[in-house]
């Protein structure tokens, strides 16, 4: 299990930018939405773009998918910590949560 980070928190790490933020659906969602500042990275394509996206492993990393029945933000979450990311969490509560909060959300690439 992933340590969970609240709306609140993501929200401020956004703000003073010291979070990288990981949309975990895919290319389609994201275009469509996405959290401001994020970048897409699929369970699938850990092992293989982690690296380049994220140089640093101590870096703060925050993953999110649509829900928390939605599991992919907690894959990712685990095969980044698999890969030695130490400061990795996960905003379950999703992109519907933020949205229904009236949060900005960003679209397109």
């Amino acid at each position: 299990m992933s340590t969970v980070i609240t709306r609140d928190e993501l929200a401020a790490a956004i703000d003073s930018g010291a979070v990288t933020v990981l949309d975990t659906l895919g290319p389609g969602y994201y275009e469509k939405a996405h959290l401001p500042g994020a970048r897409i990275l699929v369970e699938a394509d850990v092992a293989t773009e982690a690296t380049q996206l994220l140089p640093d492993r101590d870096a703060a990393i925050v993953t999110y998918c649509s829900n928390e029945a939605c599991r992919n933000s907690e894959n990712v979450a685990v095969k980044l910590r698999a890969l030695g990311y130490g400061n990795v969490r996960a905003y379950r509560a999703g992109i519907e949560d933020w949205a229904a909060a009236g949060l900005p959300i960003e679209s397109g690439n």
